[in-house]
């Protein structure tokens, strides 16, 4: 499935590219529960994961790779989240992306392979933060 941005976030990058508001850092999550992004979503549409040694990674502006072109893309470096104990299997559907002060959903994503169970210490998901603005229709 391809990234989603829902409703609530095309309204955040307006606000922000118009300079409405000012604009956060965001905060990457892993989801645990079964389900597909859509229009309609808000940050309350994911439960966020909670298996041991699981914290969401704050993604600062400034490391944010931004490349115009067709399409134009931002890039974030790879963030890992490992499992620091044995646990019960949590299973992990994807990633969804906030942001930091307001809380508001920005997109999200369902693991194209997922989900991916995390039980053993050591288990690990690694996210690549990206996204891309094409035209409609491409």
């Amino acid at each position: 499935m391809a990234l989603l941005v829902p409703n609530a976030g095309e309204v955040v990058i307006l606000q922000n590219f118009l300079n409405k508001v000012a604009p956060q850092d965001l905060v990457l999550k892993l989801y645990k529960n079964n389900h597909a992004p859509a229009d309609g979503d808000t940050e309350a549409s994911y439960t966020e994961a909670d298996f041991s040694g699981y914290s969401a990674a704050s993604l600062a502006g400034a490391n944010w790779a931004i490349t115009g072109g067709a399409p134009s893309e931002a890039d974030y470096p790879q963030q890992t989240f490992t499992s620091d104990a044995n646990q019960t299997a949590q299973n992990i559907y994807g990633y969804f992306i906030v942001q930091a002060t307001s809380g508001k959903l920005m997109w999200a994503e369902l693991f194209p392979s997922g989900p991916y169970p995390i039980s053993n210490a050591g288990d690990a998901i690694k996210v690549t933060p990206k996204i891309q603005l094409k035209k409609q229709g491409e």
